[in-house]
């Protein structure tokens, strides 16, 4: 069983910073791919981000390549996403996921686990 808490999110106007993190525990970090997904009202959730093992593998979705960056410290057991240059359709609550395999993958399905989620709201 894995346990993921989220935390970092709040109010940003546009074009403002956050960066995300995502607190793991109750398994072998170094052996969890990751990823972030997010939920707009009124929407589904979608894929945002992933990350392999190592770290040295990234995958983003086209809307947030150049503004976000997803890291992660094994010996932390805790992922990031920092986001930059935010926007209001960047708002929705923003989940993180882990799957027990070695690559992220864009599919919500293919997650064994998931976070609470935190609130990112972007408005001026």
């Amino acid at each position: 069983q894995v346990q993921l808490v989220e935390s970092g999110g709040g109010l940003v106007q546009p074009g403002g910073s956050l960066r995300l993190s995502c607190a793991a525990s109750g398994r072998t970090f170094s052996r969890l791919a990751m990823a972030w997904f997010r939920q707009a009202p009124g929407k589904e959730r979608e894929f945002v981000a992933a990350i392999n093992w190592s770290g040295g593998r990234t995958l983003y979705e086209d809307s947030v390549k150049g503004r976000f960056t997803i890291s992660r410290d094994n010996a932390k057991n805790t992922m990031y996403l920092q986001m930059n240059s935010l926007k209001p359709e960047d708002t929705a609550v923003y989940y993180c996921a882990a799957r027990i395999d070695y690559s992220g993958i864009p599919v919500e399905s293919g997650y064994d686990y998931w976070g609470q989620g935190t609130q990112v709201t972007v408005s001026s």
